[in-house]
């Protein structure tokens, strides 16, 4: 199920509770090949197949982190403070060329959810990483070690 085909999803059927009760193999198959509206009194209910709902649950939920994080990159890019605090105050470590080359790297892997199955999880891999480079720069530690002057020692072949 794509982006696409969720503009659909209340363009199907629909399918009364009693005709449900007397034919659900028939109902099923419908089912199977899209989006089934049962009614009973005033109320709705959707049959989907558990792959479809599984797509809008990750779409709903990874889409609003998408949301989010750009929301706060872009506030980064006007100026405003955020505070280490929220979520995603972790941007805060980049400068202003960063933030906008982490914008374009979200922006263009969100545009291939359609037409890629792996695009979710390209989407958490940036932010991932972007998080763990910026928990690096942001570590006295680490900033100490890469720039700490080390003795090298040439490798001596092994006696053979």
């Amino acid at each position: 199920m794509s982006f696409g085909t969720l503009s659909n999803v209340y363009s199907d059927e629909l399918i009364t509770a009693t005709e449900l009760n007397r034919q659900p193999g028939r109902i099923l198959d419908k089912a199977l090949e899209h989006p089934v509206t049962i009614t009973r009194n005033d109320q709705s209910f959707a049959l989907l197949r558990r792959e479809e709902v599984t797509f809008l649950v990750k779409a709903a939920t990874q889409s609003k982190t998408v949301f989010e994080v750009l929301t706060v990159a872009f506030c980064l890019l006007m100026g405003k403070e955020i505070g280490f605090e929220h979520p995603y105050g972790w941007l805060r470590v980049f400068d202003a060329e960063e933030l906008q080359e982490f914008i374009k790297e979200v922006s263009e892997a969100f545009r291939l959810i359609d037409c890629s199955s792996t695009a979710w999880d390209m989407l958490d891999a940036i932010i991932h990483e972007w998080h763990e480079n910026a928990i690096a720069i942001s570590s006295p530690d680490l900033a100490a070690a890469f720039s700490a002057e080390t003795d090298e020692v040439p490798l001596t072949k092994p006696p053979g």
